[in-house]
């Protein structure tokens, strides 16, 4: 197989992917006969004082009307869907206070603290669960004073003692750089009044990375997670640049968006698109992406996985966290197959070299600074 010069260089990211083809797990449909976790437990990772699953879930669809149709008759469902989480060993859901639509705001908080009031499972279970949630830098939030608030509020919302990971949605540099400080000093307030167990960020460029981590290590509070964009579709520069900065500096890459928002799910086509906005981004970018979802269907055919658990293992393959979005037991079930086995080598170069020539690639959020 022929290999790229960038591609060749991705070999050095490849740190927990094997070289066997053999699945060393049974079956999905033997899987929730047994009820074992689908993942083993030296994938547990360390995030500073924290211990979290491999993969996370994504609680954006929890409340969000105008892109993923949310009604509360769907909270049941959710619930079910949080609870097969749980069971199968995630202990990592993301989360932020801005989520839901218009009065819903804050709904996703709501719900995942009252689904981990209502777990029925085991006490230590329910304790282990770490809730990751950002808060948004939003006009009128000027004051440190202000971003310890909206923790407060986020904890109400969710009846929690304690937040897992704090994080700033993203940064105002580009367009209110006098707000940016103030963000960092609450963000350094609420970890110093034990609001939160760990601090991260979100949508931080590597620049504004790197100037947030150094301002937060002189004033002894560790920046545990950086949560951008990151996917097979998302493999640009500044992506990549930031995961070496993460690596090095210790840093968790918390990774969102791992399907490209259902474009790597293998469900759409150019003249089958999902409704609503994501139909329009769907049509500019999915005819440029033939050559990487053949690459995924081949894989997923030949270790009997589905396209979004091969692209999902890829990620964690990168040594990233995704957090995939979930908003039913039937996308819990198929996500949680992306764990408990590995891709190749090979296999891994394959997926690099197919998203390389892809000549269509995500387009990155606007609210990604330098």
């Amino acid at each position: 197989m022929a290999v790229s010069l960038s591609a060749s260089k991705s070999i050095a990211y490849i740190t927990t992917c094997s070289n066997s083809t053999t699945d060393p797990l049974p079956s999905s449909s033997l899987f929730k006969s047994l009820k074992l976790p689908r993942f083993w437990p030296w994938q547990k990772v360390k995030m500073g004082p924290l211990t979290v699953s491999p993969m996370g879930f994504g609680t954006w669809a929890w409340g969000n009307q105008l892109l993923w149709g949310y009604q509360d008759s769907m909270d049941s469902e959710l619930q079910r869907t949080f609870n097969l989480a749980v069971e199968n060993g995630i202990n990592l859901f993301d989360t932020a206070d801005s989520y839901g639509t218009g009065k819903l705001n804050g709904q996703s908080e709501k719900l995942l603290g009252q689904f981990i009031r209502e777990f029925p499972g085991d006490k230590q279970v329910k304790n282990d669960i770490v809730i990751a949630t950002k808060f948004a830098a939003y006009p009128w939030r000027l004051t440190p004073g202000q971003f310890v608030n909206a923790c407060k509020s986020s904890q109400e919302r969710m009846q929690l003692e304690q937040i897992g990971i704090g994080q700033l949605h993203w940064s105002t540099a580009n367009y209110a750089p006098l707000q940016e400080r103030a963000l960092w000093d609450g963000l350094v307030a609420m970890y110093e009044k034990g609001l939160v167990r760990a601090v991260g960020v979100s949508n931080y460029g590597p620049k504004q990375l790197l100037k947030i981590h150094k301002y937060l290590d002189d004033r002894g509070v560790p920046l545990r997670s950086a949560q951008v964009q990151f996917s097979l579709l998302s493999m640009g520069s500044d992506q990549m640049e930031i995961k070496n900065i993460c690596d090095s500096l210790g840093i968790r890459v918390i990774a969102y968006s791992p399907l490209g928002l259902g474009m790597l799910t293998g469900k759409y086509t150019p003249s089958n698109l999902p409704p609503g906005p994501r139909g329009l981004l769907f049509r500019q970018i999915l005819p440029g992406l033939e050559p990487l979802l053949t690459s995924l269907r081949e894989i997923a055919r030949r270790r009997r996985k589905t396209i979004p658990q091969v692209a999902i293992n890829w990620c964690i393959c990168k040594g990233t966290i995704p957090i995939p979005g979930v908003k039913s037991v039937k996308q819990a079930e198929e996500n949680l197959g992306a764990l408990g086995w590995q891709l190749t080598s090979d296999e891994f170069l394959q997926l690099e070299n197919a998203a390389l020539d892809s000549p269509q690639k995500m387009i990155q959020n606007v609210f990604q600074t330098k």
